[in-house]
C-alpha cells in the first residue's frame, strides 16, 4: 500500500488513506502499482507487433464492458501499407505519429444495431444523441482496456485524437458507412524509452462524494500550474504568434490548455456527425 500511495502522491500531490480493505490492496499491489505508474509513450523500438497479437489485444479490450450489452464499438488494425500511410498523411503535425509500429483505431458502431432491426423488422426509436453516445462511450472503454491489455505484455501506446481532424478522409480510407465513426487512433508498439508520467490535477479537483463541489476549483488548478511548471514544464509554447511568449516557468497547464481551446478545432465535427445519419438531439 506504501508503493501505491506514494505513486498517486507522485502524479496527484495528493495524500490518500488507508482504506479498511489494506489487506486486500496489499496482495494486488503490484497490478494497482502498474496501472497507477503508467505512462504515455510516444516513441517507439524499430520491432513490428505481430498481427495475431493485435488480434489477440483486441479480443481482450471488446471483453470490456458494453452498454446494455450492445457492443457497439469496433477495432480496425490498419496493416495495408498504403492505407497506413494515408492515415498517418492526416495526423502528419504530429511527428512522433510518422514512426509508430502499429496503429488501430477504434470506431463508434451504431450500425449494426440498426441492421439487426431491419432483420427483425422493428422500428429503430431511438433515433436520438443518446445512439451517438452510446457508441462513442463503449468505444472509449474498448480503447482503455485495449491499452490496459497491451501494457500489461510490455507493449506502450498513446491514442491520437487527431484522427478527427479530418473525419470525412479517415472515414474514407477505413471504408466507414454510415452510423460509424473514428473515435481515436492508437500508436502501439515496444516503448524505446520509459515514457512520459503525466502529472494530474489533485484528486481533490476531480473527485467528489456525494455531489459535484468545485467551490476552490481555482486556487487548486493555481498549485496545479506551480507544480506543473516546477517539474515538468512545456517544452514549447502553443501558438506564441497570437498569444505571445510567456516568460520562464509563468507558462503554465492552464495557459497552455485555454490556448488551445481558444483556437478553433474539429469545428466541423457535429457536421460531420450528421453525415453519418445520426440526429444530435
Amino acid at each position: 500500500m506504501d508503493r501505491l500511495r506514494k505513486a498517486l502522491s507522485d502524479r496527484f500531490d495528493s495524500d490518500v488513506s488507508d482504506p479498511s480493505e489494506r489487506t486486500t490492496i496489499d496482495e494486488h499491489e503490484d497490478r494497482l502499482l502498474e496501472l497507477a505508474s503508467r505512462r504515455s509513450h510516444r516513441r517507439f523500438e524499430d520491432r513490428p507487433v505481430s498481427l495475431e497479437l493485435l488480434k489477440l489485444l483486441a479480443g481482450v479490450a471488446l471483453a470490456a464492458p458494453s452498454k446494455s450489452d450492445l457492443q457497439q464499438r469496433d477495432i480496425i488494425i490498419v496493416r495495408d501499407a498504403d492505407q497506413l500511410a494515408a492515415l498517418k498523411t492526416l495526423v502528419a503535425d504530429q511527428a512522433w505519429t510518422q514512426q509508430i509500429p502499429a496503429l488501430l483505431v477504434l470506431c463508434g458502431n451504431n450500425r449494426r444495431q440498426r441492421q439487426i432491426h431491419e432483420v427483425h423488422d422493428r422500428a429503430f426509436a431511438n433515433d436520438h444523441l443518446d445512439a451517438f453516445f452510446n457508441a462513442a462511450v463503449d468505444g472509449g472503454i474498448a480503447l482503455q482496456a485495449f491499452i490496459t491489455a497491451a501494457e500489461t505484455i510490455g507493449l506502450g501506446c498513446c491514442p491520437i485524437s487527431a484522427i478527427r481532424n479530418q473525419p470525412d478522409a479517415a472515414s474514407k480510407i477505413l471504408n466507414l458507412p454510415d452510423y460509424t465513426f473514428p473515435i481515436a487512433g492508437l500508436a502501439v508498439g515496444w516503448p524505446s524509452t520509459d515514457g512520459k508520467l503525466s502529472l494530474r490535477l489533485p484528486l481533490e479537483t476531480t473527485v467528489h462524494v456525494d455531489r459535484f463541489d468545485d467551490s476552490n476549483v481555482m486556487n487548486e488548478i493555481a498549485a496545479y500550474d506551480r507544480r506543473r511548471a516546477e517539474l515538468q514544464p512545456f517544452r514549447t509554447q502553443r501558438a506564441p504568434e497570437r498569444f505571445g511568449t510567456a516568460p520562464g516557468d509563468t507558462y503554465t497547464w492552464s495557459d497552455d490548455k485555454t490556448r488551445q481551446y481558444a483556437l478553433p478545432e474539429r469545428s466541423d465535427f457535429g457536421a460531420y456527425i450528421v453525415k453519418r445519419r445520426f440526429i444530435l438531439n
